[in-house]
């Protein structure tokens, strides 16, 4: 994986020639040496702009990732994509995960019509009692 940067570090260092900054770094500014998380901060922001999406915290994405994930992907999964490790995945599902409004809805319905059966149902035994 780190193959493929460090070849464009070695193609950058022979453009930038004597203004190469050397360092230990695997990702380099153009002239080598570190590069700065602020400019990344920045960089992030501008996208988001050019995107029209609504800007917010790096991090909320992760929650976001992890939600969107819980949408009919096994617990098991979730945990090995978003890097937990088994012993506290449980917890950490229940930091990140967030339950939609709508989901809750739907399982607020399906209770129901599992207690009261389906309504079609509940007027069709309704009849047969009247003798109809």
């Amino acid at each position: 994986m780190l193959r493929s940067p460090m070849e464009a570090q070695a193609r950058e260092r022979e453009v930038a020639g004597n203004l190469w900054v050397e360092s230990a770094y695997v990702f380099t500014k153009p002239l080598g040496g570190p590069l700065s998380p602020n400019t990344d901060y920045h960089d992030r922001k501008h996208l988001l702009e050019d995107a029209a999406v609504r800007d917010g915290r790096l991090h909320d994405a992760r929650h976001t990732a992890g939600t969107v994930l819980m949408l009919g992907v096994p617990d098991r999964v979730i945990d090995q994509i978003m890097g937990w490790e088994p012993g506290g995945a449980a917890r950490m599902r229940a930091r990140y995960l967030h339950v939609p409004d709508h989901l809750l809805k739907e399982v607020a319905q399906k209770i129901g019509t599992a207690i009261r059966g389906a309504p079609e149902a509940a007027l069709v035994d309704h009849d047969q009692d009247n003798g109809s």
